[in-house]
């Protein structure tokens, strides 16, 4: 990241002395338990991973130590439909740069209806908040098309964005259109902090990637992602890679 345009957030840091048990959820998923730092000084930066490594329990808990809804949203939303969040954010530490986000969103795949719900209730409270959502009920298009709407019309410059798996919902046009918004925002002083299986977002050029699994977490290169690695060994030799797999 430019000089002159440090990132919103620079790091986060674990409170290891305040941990009372490691074996203990959710600090016994091995990238927490090895964390202790984890730099963010970057205008994108990737958590990725198997199921079950913490990406999601990580980027959720940068969030709403960051001041975000636990379920999604922007900071002003603070409706809760059930707590399931871990207590990790209590246990992290925002080191923060010297810019401060005009606005910002967490957005994540599993509980995007409800924040859809949430919009739709405060319409009803006060007429004309779906204007800054394209102007029509995230309930009333396809989840990949609520997906865009959200990241078109509620993004905007000099913000502050964390996406939990956003192309769960998105196809292959849809992760480029996705693409093609994040490096618009970037390039206008967004920072973008993102959990993802999406070969194709972890492409984003020069993009901090961080890979966790059963060691811990570590830098990784895009080439040397799993995700990259098993979706370019499926498209170069289906059927090689169909008798491995139906072999095994």
């Amino acid at each position: 990241m430019d000089l002159d345009q440090p990132g919103f957030l620079r790091s986060a840091s674990l409170l290891r002395e305040e941990v009372g048990d490691f074996g203990a959820y959710p600090f016994s998923i091995p990238a927490i338990r090895t964390l202790d730092t984890l730099e963010l000084d970057s205008k994108v930066t990737f958590l990725v991973g198997p199921n079950g490594s913490g990406k999601s329990t990580l980027v959720e808990a940068i969030a709403v130590a960051a001041g975000f809804n636990p379920e999604g949203g922007s900071q002003s939303f603070n409706f809760s439909t059930r707590a399931s969040h871990s207590v990790l954010h209590d246990h992290i530490r925002l080191t923060r740069g010297v810019r401060r986000p005009q606005r910002g969103y967490f957005l994540r795949a599993e509980s995007f209806f409800n924040v859809a719900s949430a919009i739709d209730r405060l319409e009803e409270e006060q007429a004309g908040l779906l204007a800054a959502y394209g102007g029509r009920s995230l309930h009333e298009q396809s989840h990949g098309e609520s997906f865009l709407a959200l990241v078109t019309n509620r993004f905007g410059p000099d913000g502050l964005y964390i996406l939990d798996e956003p192309e769960a919902a998105l196809s292959v046009p849809g992760n480029l259109a996705l693409l093609k918004e994040m490096h618009d925002l970037a390039e206008q002083g967004a920072q973008f902090i993102v959990a993802t299986h999406s070969p194709i977002l972890m492409g984003y050029p020069e993009a901090l990637i961080y890979a966790l699994d059963d060691e811990g977490f570590h830098r990784t290169a895009w080439e040397d992602t799993e995700s990259y690695q098993l979706t370019r060994s499926f498209l170069e030799g289906r059927e090689r890679f169909f008798r491995h797999l139906f072999a095994a």
